[in-house]
């Protein structure tokens, strides 16, 4: 049999592979974000090619590296744009054969205009507290981490649960806490909740009984002395200084107390750190009473000048220290995962009072944030999300301090996501809240986290995950406000 030359064998058969020409990709229209990344955009035009019917289900799209070429964009961004397609369930990845559109198409009236999470600023007001933002990539990454652990669901979802959560977050977590909080903890102390409030009722219900006292710092977090109050407990205002709580005025305001409530990393509202010396006294005084020191380390991992504080839960190696942290800041408020770390003796006590208030925690989102956690995607979204932060605390100290003319007294906190603005102690409070009222602004009143102390005039603003240009023109509007308020009511007192 006479061979054929290879030039001259005959072309193959064509496959039901678009061509750049047939392909029908519209990476302009009103289904599109303008501004977005190329994988964004390059997601939303595909979906909106499948959602439409412009292919069909089970139809191969082009490899990574033919689509790159067709849009003009580069193959990383059609590897993530299709990673996506295949979390969300538009796309099936078959190995050997390349990406095809998913046989069965979600249910969905039209193509998400923007991404679910927002990635830009959020809606809610000027200077909200708790806002945050999260890293297109990382968001990315979690859809994914979402879908393949929905594609992979198991019969642990269809039983209940242990009482403090999958032993596989767990652990996970106490590898976080290792790292950068200096905590040492086994999985079996730590117990998943809902957030860091839900965390504080499961725990007060273990180591107290009705009308025991708790101390707290004043000022401080007002929703978390409602939520003591709610519970039955009786909240004690201890001041703060420059310092932290100040421990002696604990000791005689309220000998018999139980249990402390602070926030010695970066104390709420007024950013301070607790000193070392305020720290063993204060641990000195948990061990003397038989009490328990509850540490909300509520925003640590946002340290902009120096290296991390050692929790106080590290120091006192959960001896006598409850820690209590969250995801809402971290990735999103919207998971409702948050986490306490506990002292060995109390496990059994605490995870009886979490099985006797609401079983145990939800499962679904267990495995996507241990992965998170794992692959050091979590790691790698903080560190881009803390530089715009700091920039945004920059931005916001900067302008009001400028727009106030000297109305205003900014510090700049070393951590966390708000700052404190104050006027001079003798300002009225009245001028902080008419401010506040014709600014249109939210954040807080400084006087309004104060209980029995002396009230300060001024404001506690949020400034984690609002854009840039929002901030600035906000710090400008509160700053004329303020030096208006501040105009009247000194033009009052004068006729008075």
């Amino acid at each position: 049999m006479q061979k054929i030359p290879t030039n001259s064998m005959p072309p193959p058969a064509k496959t039901s592979l678009p061509t750049k020409t047939e392909l029908p990709l519209d990476l302009t229209g009103p289904h599109v974000t303008a501004g977005a990344s190329a994988a964004q955009r390059l997601y939303q035009a595909l979906c909106e090619m499948i959602v439409s019917g412009l292919v069909k289900p089970g139809e191969p799209l082009p490899p990574s590296r033919t689509l790159a070429k067709q849009a003009g964009f580069r193959r990383n961004a059609v590897v993530i744009a299709y990673e996506r397609l295949i979390a969300d369930g538009f796309a099936e990845a078959k190995v050997g054969s390349g990406t095809f559109v998913a046989a069965r198409i979600p249910a969905r009236a039209a193509v998400p205009r923007k991404p679910k999470v927002a990635v830009e600023a959020p809606r809610q007001g000027a200077f909200a507290l708790g806002c945050t933002h999260i890293d297109e990539r990382a968001l990315q990454r979690f859809r994914s981490y979402v879908g393949r652990r929905m594609r992979a669901f198991g019969s642990e979802h269809l039983h209940y649960g242990d009482p403090r959560g999958s032993r596989e977050l767990r652990a996970a977590i106490a590898d976080h806490l290792l790292s950068a909080r200096g905590l040492r903890c086994d999985p079996d102390q730590i117990v998943i909740t809902s957030g860091t409030l839900h965390a504080l009722r499961i725990v007060l219900s273990a180591i107290l009984k009705a009308g025991d006292q708790i101390w707290c710092e004043d000022p401080g977090y007002p929703i978390a002395r409602k939520t003591i109050a709610h519970c039955g407990y009786r909240a004690v205002p201890v001041p703060v200084d420059e310092h932290g709580m100040r421990v002696a005025k604990g000791r005689s305001a309220a000998p018999s107390a139980r249990a402390a409530y602070v926030t010695p990393s970066h104390q709420f509202p007024l950013g301070v750190q607790m000193s070392m010396s305020r720290r063993l006294e204060l641990l000195d005084w948990a061990k003397q009473a038989g009490a328990f020191v509850l540490e909300d380390d509520y925003d640590s991992e946002f340290r902009y000048d120096g290296a991390p504080l050692m929790s106080l839960a590290g120091i006192d190696r959960l001896q006598r220290v409850i820690y209590l942290g969250t995801f809402a800041k971290t990735l999103f408020p919207g998971l409702r995962i948050g986490y306490c770390a506990l002292p060995e003796r109390l496990i059994a006590d605490v995870t009886a009072a979490r099985a006797a208030l609401d079983r145990f925690p939800g499962t679904l989102m267990e495995g996507a944030v241990t992965d998170m956690l794992n692959s050091g995607a979590f790691a790698a979204n903080l560190k881009r999300v803390r530089k715009l932060y700091r920039e945004a605390r920059d931005v916001l100290a900067e302008t009001l301090e400028a727009a106030s003319d000297g109305a205003l007294s900014v510090p700049v906190p070393s951590q966390g996501l708000h700052l404190v603005a104050r006027f001079d102690p003798s300002v009225d409070l009245s001028v902080a809240a008419q401010a506040k009222q014709a600014a249109g602004a939210e954040g807080w009143l400084l006087a309004d986290t104060y209980l029995r102390a002396r009230p300060l005039p001024g404001f506690v603003l949020g400034f984690s995950g609002h854009a840039v240009p929002q901030l600035i023109a906000s710090a400008e509007q509160l700053a004329r406000e303020s030096r208006a308020a501040l105009r009247t009511r000194n033009k009052s007192a004068r006729r008075a």
